[in-house]
């Protein structure tokens, strides 16, 4: 049976000599994988659409394991993210988180929506880090662990300042403050900002200014977030780090 979908190629592995495993997210499928047979020979017309991040239109044939890619047509290539390492770094690191906490085969529409428009925006030059940051709490959502950053996650007191509390799973009042003692404190501003990351569709964003010890701090509180509730490790972060100590 063929089956035709769009789909962004979230990562490839070899397999044999020639062959890949492409992992691909799809807005009908939700996460697949498929061989692509032939696609680690240089001419093979397979090469091309079998490159990480790559938006195309894939034919495959569907089987009872890992169906085959048959054919495909690049639909967006991303090229500004193949070459810039800032960008490829990000969208290699953005993959990886996908294909991590993404299930298989679990449909999921709006989650490619935003991936896709994620990267959209980081080949525009968007701040990558701003989207990598709204892009996290849009996945942590789907997976189910995302921060309470809505209202206090202890009472439900809607208004701040907040302070958050990876331990308690997001925001803490000022009643409820005392509650976690290493709960980072927030301005009134930046808890905003925080809880409109949590809630703006990607394609809604505009150019949002941040400045830079925030945005290093909303880092920090989504990398201690992960960490205590995220369960996978995700190697593309290390290299992301490092770029962090070289500025």
């Amino acid at each position: 049976m063929f089956e035709k979908t769009e789909g962004i190629i979230l990562r490839t592995q070899d397999y044999g000599e020639t062959h890949k495993i492409v992992t691909i997210l799809t807005p009908s499928h939700g996460k697949i994988g498929v061989v692509a047979r032939g696609a680690k020979k240089p001419k093979s017309r397979m090469a091309a659409i079998t490159q990480p991040f790559i938006h195309g239109q894939f034919l495959i044939q569907t089987g009872r394991n890992l169906g085959t890619l048959q054919q495909g047509e690049v639909l967006t290539s991303f090229r500004p993210i193949r070459e810039d390492i800032i960008k490829t770094a990000y969208a290699t690191y953005l993959a990886e988180l996908t294909d991590k906490l993404v299930e298989p085969n679990h449909y999921d529409p709006f989650l490619f929506q935003q991936l896709h428009q994620t990267l959209t925006w980081v080949a525009e030059g968007k701040d990558t880090e701003i989207l990598t940051i709204i892009y996290e709490l849009k996945i942590y959502q789907r997976a189910g662990f995302a921060p309470e950053l809505q209202q206090c996650v202890n009472c439900g007191n809607p208004k701040g300042p907040y302070a958050f509390s990876a331990a308690e799973g997001g925001y803490l009042c000022p009643r409820c403050r005392h509650i976690d003692e290493y709960a980072i404190s927030l301005s009134e501003n930046l808890s905003r900002i925080f809880s409109m990351f949590a809630s703006i569709a990607m394609e809604r964003i505009g150019n949002i200014s941040i400045k830079p010890e925030n945005k290093q701090l909303l880092k920090k509180m989504m990398e201690e977030y992960y960490e205590r509730y995220g369960g996978y490790h995700i190697k593309s972060k290390k290299f992301l780090n490092q770029l962090d100590l070289l500025k």
